[in-house]
């Protein structure tokens, strides 16, 4: 299937969300250049025909389309993470629940009692709320920890900026950074270092996962440290901008890691032919960001798993809209 076929999705989420929100989600940080590059890099991927990505077994258990995290999804649906959790469910795969989630880890695991989740951490200053926010984890039955390594700082982000749009609207927290009565915004900080990630594999026993890996020594320095896989990730644009496409980075980052661990993906890719390339180039998986929430806006679980099901190579099922009009 071609990139048409989620655009069609990305159309009706932005005809249903508000500006703001739906700026919040297409946006990137500063200028915008990588969350670009990130997509056109795709549409240049020549690709032999055959897929020599790492089976899905083991740690990944699913099929190669995962969903990547991403924050807020209430904002895109009433149910927000619940109905991508179903979708999950339903489509067999993987989701990886955002920190920012506007529902909570356990109340996801809840509502799709048979999807597998794994959850994304940003590993905070204070280590004593960061072994809070891992034992919900834990308790929810989530399977692994993404730890994200690739956000020393928040990125500057223009349209929300022309917005105002600074908090969530009324009802809606963060709800995974809950302590007490109040909410925690989440720290972004430059400090973090491989020691903090021994302090993490010393509170928990699930796989860790590092999203945001984007040079192959990093790649072999997570592999000695202990990490059951890597992603390469940019974190969509939304961070750092001028990093490279991941579509570029992957076949470093590949052949550094030699097939010790699983490799993952994202970052742009909007079309099953995409995601095939990603294999040939040596993925075990890709995640999905945006294009999961266009069809969370678009028409809520159904959207998800059809906006999966589009992504998934080798699907060959006709494009009709499933949403009302």
């Amino acid at each position: 299937m071609s990139a048409a076929a989620v655009r069609e999705f990305e159309a009706e989420a932005r005809r249903r969300l508000e500006p703001a929100h739906y700026d919040y989600f297409a946006g990137g940080a500063a200028d915008e250049l990588t969350a670009r590059a990130n997509e056109a890099a795709w549409d240049r991927v020549t690709a032999p025909a055959a897929v020599r990505g790492a089976p899905a077994t083991g740690l990944l258990g699913a099929g190669p389309v995962l969903i990547a995290p991403t924050a807020f999804h209430r904002l895109a649906h009433p149910e927000g993470e619940r109905a991508t959790a179903r979708a999950a469910e339903a489509a067999g795969t993987i989701m990886i629940v955002s920190m920012a989630a506007t529902v909570a880890v356990g109340e996801i695991a809840a509502a799709a009692p048979g999807a597998t989740l794994w959850f994304q951490l940003y590993v905070q200053p204070d280590l004593a709320f960061t072994r809070t926010v891992v034992r919900r984890a834990e308790a929810a039955g989530c399977r692994a920890l993404v730890v994200t390594v690739d956000s020393p700082a928040l990125g500057r982000h223009d349209r929300d900026a022309r917005h105002g749009f600074r908090d969530l609207p009324a009802g809606l927290r963060c709800e995974n950074l809950r302590d007490g009565d109040r909410v925690r915004p989440i720290a972004m900080w430059p400090e973090l270092s491989w020691r903090h990630l021994a302090a993490l594999r010393g509170m928990t026993s699930l796989p860790i996962v590092l999203k945001g890996v984007t040079h192959p020594a990093d790649a072999r320095l997570a592999v000695e440290h202990g990490a059951a896989a890597v992603i390469v990730s940019n974190h969509g644009g939304r961070q750092l901008d001028t990093v490279p496409p991941t579509a570029r980075l992957l076949p470093g980052v590949v052949a550094a890691v030699g097939g010790a661990v699983p490799v993952l993906v994202d970052g742009g890719l909007r079309s099953a032919d995409q995601v095939r390339a990603a294999l040939a180039l040596g993925a075990a998986a890709v995640g999905v960001g945006r294009p999961v929430l266009w069809g969370l806006a678009a028409a809520g679980e159904a959207g998800v798993l059809r906006v999966l099901d589009l992504l998934r190579p080798g699907c060959q099922e006709a494009v009709t809209a499933c949403w009302a009009s």
